[in-house]
């Protein structure tokens, strides 16, 4: 067997709910310690990462979140809660744990290495959503017939609603709508997904969507 593609050991640990539980924990600390050191220490900083070498920052982006907006933590959250559940029950908890926090990783690396060409060296970059958008992939290829209630009453297949928020990344990307938001950690957070998946599994997502 190809050693790339060699599975773990089936383990059902619920990460999921550790996951949670650790986001939570930051954003307390977030907001006991008045948030600053928490989002400078923490968050994605491509002129700390450069000029001190804080390349931690490449995972515990993910864990941190906005402090003036319980929002951006509770639907990330409730992404994780309701599609990452499923997705570590069918992989397993060490292959979900793998691709929750490689995705993540490698959609902040991608990020940084956007905002270096850009000049944007003081924005800072915090939040699941790059690993929550693999997550909501990995969902949709693997159960491609699940219908999701949009706002809890719009009735989308699971192909459909992850396909059509990509679509909606990609258009707020190139006209700058919703500006504040990281729009292409979301696509790469997609897109290093749908690699993995092809990499690891030897499946094609599309494919995988289309059964």
């Amino acid at each position: 067997m190809n050693p790339i593609r060699r599975p773990f050991r089936y383990r059902n640990d619920n990460v999921v709910f550790y996951l949670i539980g650790l986001n939570i924990l930051v954003y307390m600390a977030e907001i006991l310690l008045r948030n600053l050191p928490i989002i400078r220490n923490f968050s994605m900083i491509p002129l700390l990462v450069l000029a001190r070498g804080w390349i931690w920052q490449f995972v515990t982006y993910m864990f941190v979140h906005d402090p003036n907006s319980i929002t951006h933590l509770l639907f990330n959250m409730l992404a994780l809660f309701i599609f990452g559940r499923h997705v570590e029950r069918r992989i397993g908890s060490l292959e979900f744990l793998l691709y929750y926090l490689l995705t993540g990783v490698m959609a902040g690396v991608f990020s940084f290495a956007a905002y270096i060409l850009t000049g944007n060296y003081l924005i800072v970059l915090m939040g699941a959503s790059g690993a929550i958008f693999a997550v909501q992939l990995a969902f949709a290829a693997f159960f491609p017939d699940s219908i999701i209630y949009i706002w809890g009453i719009i009735p989308l297949k699971a192909p459909v609603m992850v396909l059509g928020f990509t679509a909606l990344e990609v258009f707020s990307l190139v006209t700058g709508f919703n500006g504040n938001v990281a729009h292409a950690t979301h696509l790469a957070g997609f897109g290093f997904g749908w690699l993995y998946f092809i990499v690891r599994f030897g499946i094609n997502p599309w494919r995988a969507m289309r059964r």
